[in-house]
């Protein structure tokens, strides 16, 4: 019960890694806020756990601003805040097919919302005098790909970057910002990006020295840690939690 009575925001967790994340959260004590865009999804998973769900387009500012307001009115802090809402179109592939729209759509969702989510979050966080940001980046940010997603790569290295500065300016505030680096997850996301295109899949999944993709479960764990005061020396960190494969020179057989 690491994080009891602790208030968590957690973007994007309908599904996938926010949704593991959201039930791992709140096994440990958090009272968590669920956002999504897709409002079923999000409802069910804040029912699950006795948590609040806000319909949140983490695109559009005032709903980002009012999504971590509302937290605060009805919890009375924020603790934690886990932004992890994103998307990785399979019209993203290689610069020389990936059309501007596309390009403006992923860095819209990715990058733009990440950003929004810590500006309304930091101030709560200020006059509280603490507090854990975890925001999504993923391996593709440290490490180049053949198999090309252009904008999402680009967008995730912009995360990992944006996460160091916050981490360092507000460091002394106690505010923490960290970086979480997944590698490949078997998550919706991942499966409907492969699901065309097994060959594609092949070439990433033999580079991870443990010969599979992460479960959503074995990333929430890692959230877990990165929001508790068992990281309370984390910040500005891109925190790597890839089965190995940003360590590989060669797998195994």
């Amino acid at each position: 019960m690491r994080l009891q009575d602790r208030v968590a925001v957690v973007t994007g967790g309908g599904s996938g890694i926010g949704l593991a994340s959201v039930r791992r959260l709140a096994s440990e004590g958090a009272k968590v806020v669920v956002a999504d865009i897709d409002a079923d999804a999000g409802k069910a998973t804040a029912d699950e756990v006795g948590g609040l769900f806000v319909r949140t387009d983490v695109t559009d500012r005032e709903q980002v601003e009012a999504l971590f307001q509302t937290a605060v009115d009805t919890y009375g802090s924020l603790d934690v805040a886990f932004n992890n809402a994103g998307i990785s179109p399979p019209e993203d592939e290689s610069i020389l097919n990936t059309e501007p729209d596309v390009w403006q759509r992923v860095q819209t969702v990715n990058l733009n919302s990440v950003y929004l989510c810590c500006k309304a979050a930091i101030p709560h966080m200020q006059r509280q005098g603490k507090g854990s940001i975890i925001n999504t980046a993923s391996f593709v940010a440290v490490m180049g790909a053949a198999t090309s997603q252009i904008s999402y790569s680009a967008s995730k290295g912009a995360v990992l970057s944006m996460t160091r500065e916050l981490g360092v300016q507000f460091a002394r505030e106690g505010i923490r910002v960290n970086a979480l680096c997944p590698g490949p997850v078997n998550t919706p996301l991942l499966k409907e990006l492969f699901a065309a295109d097994a060959e594609r899949a092949q070439r990433r999944l033999v580079h991870v020295p443990m010969g599979r993709f992460a479960e959503p479960e074995e990333i929430a764990a890692a959230v877990a840690f990165l929001a508790s005061d068992d990281s309370s020396f984390m910040t500005a960190s891109s925190f790597l939690v890839d089965g190995g494969i940003t360590g590989a020179y060669v797998t195994p057989l």
